[in-house]
């Protein structure tokens, strides 16, 4: 008896699962392909001054790929590290790396006026440059690539105060548009890594 009603069981949910497949009010319908397309919305227009006193526009990613990075000079780790990290990047890159520009942006236009940012650089890739600017011309700057920076909390009014930043280093390519972006935990052979890829695509 109750081998009948096992049986009879699976019979009737058998029935119904056909059902379902195939009575076209009761079939389960495809969930739609899910399309990601588009870009990153990372750069933009910003106009800011070199360490030489030249006014600088985002044109000056153009024609060659460029390592973006946004920091301050009184920073006493993640900065340091971001741009050392840039200068190796480039050089285990070799040749294939050569018209890839480094650009240093700060954060901090209050003290990193353009001769501290000139002397700044000098510990790092000989083409390496640094824009700084009014605070407003950093701000917009920041905007455009999504760039978090504040005076740390509890810093008040001295000199030696800190910033809190997000520590991306960003690849953009020869129309100055987003490729990638390294986190400040990637070393410089991910970054030269990832710009190989970039350079040879297939």
């Amino acid at each position: 008896m109750g081998k009948r009603i096992g049986i009879a069981l699976v019979l009737a949910l058998g029935t119904v699962f056909i059902l379902v497949m195939y009575l076209p009010g009761m079939r389960p319908q495809p969930r739609p392909a899910v399309t990601v397309s588009g870009q990153a919305a990372i750069g933009g227009p910003f106009t800011l001054e070199d360490s030489k006193g030249n006014v600088v526009t985002e044109a000056i990613l153009n024609g060659h790929y460029s390592l973006v990075y946004f920091g301050y000079t009184f920073c006493p780790d993640i900065c340091p590290l971001a741009l050392q990290n840039m200068t190796q990047a480039l050089q285990i890159a070799g040749p294939a790396a050569d018209d890839v520009l480094p650009v240093f942006i700060t954060i901090d236009p209050a003290r990193d006026t353009k001769e501290v940012i000139a002397a700044y650089l000098g510990h790092f890739h000989p083409r390496m440059i640094g824009l700084t600017g009014t605070p407003e011309q950093i701000k917009a700057a920041e905007s455009v690539y999504r760039v978090y920076a504040e005076k740390a909390p509890g810093s008040g009014d001295t000199p030696d105060y800190m910033m809190d930043h997000t520590g991306y280093i960003y690849l953009m390519d020869k129309q100055g548009q987003y490729v990638a972006h390294f986190p400040k935990d990637a070393t410089a052979l991910d970054i030269a890594n990832r710009m190989r890829r970039a350079f040879n695509p297939s």
